[in-house]
C-alpha cells in the first residue's frame, strides 16, 4: 500500500509469470480470498492477470460487497490552512489516509448532504462531488453575499439559498449556479417562515436527482425546492415525535431519511431513525440506537445538543457535533433489519482537536482508486490507531 500506479503495474507484469509457472487459484477458493482484501489492494490486485481480475469483480459481487466510505477532512484553524483526508471502508473495517497535495485554500472547508464539499469567499466558489474529491471545480461567487448558506448540488446545478450578510436586502435570496453554461441565475427566494433559520447552522439539507429538501433541524418545518421550475413547495411536518428537539435529514439509497434526538439536551432519551414517504411526506420509524451506543455518543458529557449525520446507500453515520471520538454507524441490511455499531474515530487527536473534521460519504470502487493512485502524486496508507 502505498505505492504509484505505474510501479504497481511493473510488478503486475513481473507477478503474472510467476504466478502462471505456479499452481494457480482459481474459482471460489480465490474469491473467498479475495473478499478479506481491502479495497486499495484489490485495486492492485486486479493488475496481476485478467483471471484475477475477473476474480476481483466476482469477490465484490458475491462475496464482501462494497459499502460506502465515511470521508473525513481535517482542516487547521489557522494559516495556511493545511487540509488531511482520511476514510474509513466499512466493507474492511480499516482507516486509511489519502496522501495528495493539499487543497487551495479559499475559506473554510464545509459539507453539504453528505456527497458535497464546498468553499465560498466574496471572490470564489470552489467545490467537489466526486467519491473521493479528486477534482475542484472554481466559479465565480455568487451575486448576493452570503456568510453561511445552504449549499447543495441537484443535477447539474448548484442551489445557494440563504445565509445571507446583514447588508443584503433579501436573507432569502437563492442563486442558481449552471455547471455546464458556468452562469448564474436568481429564482424565487426561500419561504417566509424561515427568514429567522435561513443558514446552514439552522437547517439540514436532503438532495435527490430532482429537488432539494431543506429542513429546520429544531422544529421539523420542512420545504422542498425544485431547481427545474425554480420554485418551493411546503411546509410539511417532520416532527414525528412531539419529543424530537433536534433532527437532520438524508438519503439513504433511495430512501428519504430523519434522524431524531428523543428529550432535550440535558436528558437525551433515544435517537430514533424514520423512513419519509416522499408522497405523503409521512414518517415511518425504522430503528432506534441502543442505550449503550447513546452512551458513547454523548462522549461522557452530560449534555447532548445536536448531532451531524452522514448517509450513503445503506449506511448511516452518526457523531456529536461538540465531540467526534466515537461515531455510531446504522446499516439497514438485506434480510430487513437495522445493524449498530461503534467505530473508533482514529483521526482525533490533540492536534485535529484544535481544527475542524467535515465529514462526506461516498460510494468509492476500484475504478476511483485506480484514479485516485493514478492523479497528482496520491497514494492510501492504513492509519493506524495513535
Amino acid at each position: 500500500m502505498g505505492q504509484d500506479l505505474g510501479e504497481l503495474e511493473r510488478q503486475g507484469m513481473a507477478r503474472r509469470t510467476k504466478v502462471e509457472e505456479e499452481a494457480p487459484i482459481y474459482g471460489d477458493v480465490l474469491e473467498l480470498i479475495l473478499s478479506h482484501v481491502p479495497l486499495v489492494d484489490l485495486a492492485h490486485a486486479c493488475l496481476v492477470s485478467n483471471p484475477w481480475k475477473h476474480a476481483v469483480s466476482s469477490s465484490l459481487s458475491h462475496f464482501n460487497r462494497l459499502k460506502p466510505w465515511l470521508v473525513v477532512h481535517t482542516q487547521t484553524t489557522r494559516s495556511p490552512y493545511v487540509t488531511t483526508t482520511h476514510a474509513y471502508d466499512p466493507r474492511s473495517q480499516l482507516w486509511l489516509h489519502l496522501k495528495q497535495p493539499p487543497i487551495r485554500y479559499v475559506s473554510a472547508l464545509r459539507s453539504s448532504h453528505s456527497t458535497l464539499l464546498y468553499m465560498l469567499s466574496p471572490s470564489k466558489l470552489s467545490f467537489s462531488y466526486d467519491p473521493l474529491h479528486l477534482a475542484w471545480h472554481h466559479a465565480q461567487p455568487p451575486r448576493v453575499w452570503r456568510t453561511d448558506p445552504i449549499v447543495s448540488v441537484v443535477g447539474s446545478r448548484i442551489i445557494i439559498a440563504g445565509g445571507s450578510c446583514d447588508f443584503e436586502d433579501d436573507p432569502l435570496a437563492v442563486e442558481i449556479y449552471d455547471i455546464e453554461s458556468r452562469s448564474w441565475d436568481s429564482c424565487q427566494s426561500m419561504p417566509a417562515t424561515l427568514k429567522d433559520s435561513a443558514a446552514s447552522t439552522w437547517l439540514s439539507t436532503a438532495v435527490n436527482d430532482r429537488q432539494m429538501f431543506v429542513t429546520e433541524k429544531t422544529s421539523g418545518a420542512t420545504y422542498s425546492f425544485d431547481p427545474a421550475t425554480k420554485t418551493w413547495h411546503g411546509p410539511y411536518d417532520l416532527r414525528p415525535d412531539p419529543s424530537v428537539f433536534f433532527s437532520a435529514i438524508g438519503f439513504a439509497g433511495d430512501r428519504m431519511i430523519l434522524v431524531g434526538l428523543i428529550g432535550d439536551a440535558d436528558n437525551v432519551k433515544n435517537v430514533k431513525v424514520w423512513k419519509i414517504n416522499e408522497e405523503t411526506m409521512k414518517c415511518e420509524v425504522v430503528g432506534e440506537m441502543p442505550q449503550l451506543l447513546l452512551e458513547k455518543l454523548r462522549n461522557g458529557n452530560s449534555t447532548l445538543v445536536s448531532i451531524g449525520v452522514t448517509m450513503k446507500g445503506d449506511f448511516i453515520y452518526i457523531h456529536n457535533t461538540l465531540g467526534s471520538e466515537a461515531l455510531l454507524c446504522c446499516e439497514f441490511r438485506s434480510n430487513g433489519e437495522i445493524g449498530w455499531s461503534v467505530i473508533e474515530n482514529v483521526i482525533v487527536n490533540d492536534r485535529t482537536r484544535l481544527g475542524s473534521l467535515v465529514f462526506t460519504c461516498s460510494d468509492v470502487g476500484i475504478h476511483d482508486v485506480h484514479k485516485a493512485l493514478r492523479s497528482d502524486n496520491r497514494r492510501f496508507a492504513v492509519q493506524s490507531v495513535e
